[in-house]
């Protein structure tokens, strides 16, 4: 068990290279084009690899770990999941270009310690989807393909109550599941199929050999196949008043201040627990992100600060009035009744 904690330890310290390099005389606030200035001074390809395998050794270390009983593995499978995640974000930064220096080796990043081993689709496709159909048309029913997504879970007018608490879980539900393994194997089967599909083998070959079954179970398809997709579907619905955004025209950032939020702006503890977990690397800023793909997450608070906040700041996800969950309910609700008297 120490040396499974001494592997998880090894990694995050090797995590914290990068945020060091970019952290460094970093200003509270500043505008985009002088974040992007000081960005691309310290922009390196060394710092990213570095915190790339930092995620995957850490990931090394739960598996080792979830060896050693029922409680370690279960912290072992929201520990990998989380990490996931962490890599599904990171790669998100590589698409935009901005994670290393050169193009290629954000491609290649992106590719070997994110997509080829978690089987997500190619890099260029995601860049096509992500960058040139969903930034542009964000909250556009018909063009942006993240609404359709939320959309064919259930997420449309008319919803009932139950339908909305069982599309807020979809990743965990039977049809979110199967959802997730098509998914997997769609992405198995682009043009290098081969090395793809070796990648994606060897991490449960890996943490065969870090944890044994426990930790191919817990560490790798538990994680993968549930917990994952269910954190990163949580972070899609925080992303934007998806159903009712205030349509805007004029600079980005008053575009985006009418279609995004911002989740836990006056809770520094729920903030920073979320930004360790299921909003990591700047998914918490997303506003900020929306406004300026250009600026690495490292760079996005200060951004924040001097962007202002966009136009919904609620204090909570699924309770209250004013949270998340409430706001898409209505919407949809409202959504029906407005079809319904026309």
């Amino acid at each position: 068990m120490l040396l499974a904690l001494a592997v998880i330890t090894t990694g995050g310290a090797l995590r914290q290279i990068d945020r060091a390099r970019f952290a460094y005389r970093r200003p509270r606030t500043a505008s985009s084009a002088q974040l992007i200035a000081l960005q691309r001074n310290r922009a390196n390809n060394w710092t990213p690899t570095l915190l790339l395998a930092g995620q995957w050794l850490q990931i090394t270390g739960w598996w080792m770990l979830a060896a050693h009983g029922p409680l370690p593995a279960a912290t072992a499978a929201v520990a990998v999941a989380v990490h996931f995640r962490h890599l599904q974000e990171i790669s998100h930064f590589a698409v935009h270009g901005v994670l290393a220096r050169s193009a290629r080796a954000n491609l290649l990043l992106a590719e070997a310690f994110a997509h080829h081993p978690l089987a997500f689709d190619p890099v260029t496709m995601r860049r096509q989807r992500h960058v040139r159909d969903h930034h542009p048309n964000a909250t556009v029913a018909g063009t942006d393909p993240n609404l359709a997504e939320l959309h064919q879970a259930g997420l449309r007018p008319g919803a009932t109550r139950l339908r909305f608490a069982v599309a807020l879980v979809h990743p965990l539900t039977a049809r979110g599941i199967h959802t997730t393994a098509a998914s997997l194997a769609a992405g198995l089967r682009h043009p290098g199929a081969w090395h793809r599909t070796g990648a994606a083998a060897a991490v449960p070959l890996a943490a065969y050999l870090a944890g044994g079954w426990t930790a191919v179970i817990c560490g790798v398809l538990v994680p993968r196949l549930l917990l994952y997709p269910q954190l990163a579907w949580l972070s899609l619905l925080v992303e934007h008043t998806w159903f009712d955004p205030q349509p805007r025209t004029g600079t980005p950032t008053w575009v985006e201040a009418g279609r995004c939020l911002r989740l836990y702006p006056r809770s520094h503890v729920l903030a920073h627990i979320a930004a360790a977990t299921w909003l990591p690397y700047g998914d918490l800023h997303h506003y900020a992100h929306s406004a300026h793909p250009a600026v690495r997450w490292s760079y996005l608070p200060a951004l924040e600060r001097h962007l202002g906040r966009p136009h919904f700041t609620p204090a909570a996800l699924l309770l209250g009035d004013r949270s998340v969950a409430r706001r898409h309910l209505h919407a949809l609700t409202r959504g029906a009744h407005s079809k319904a008297a026309s």
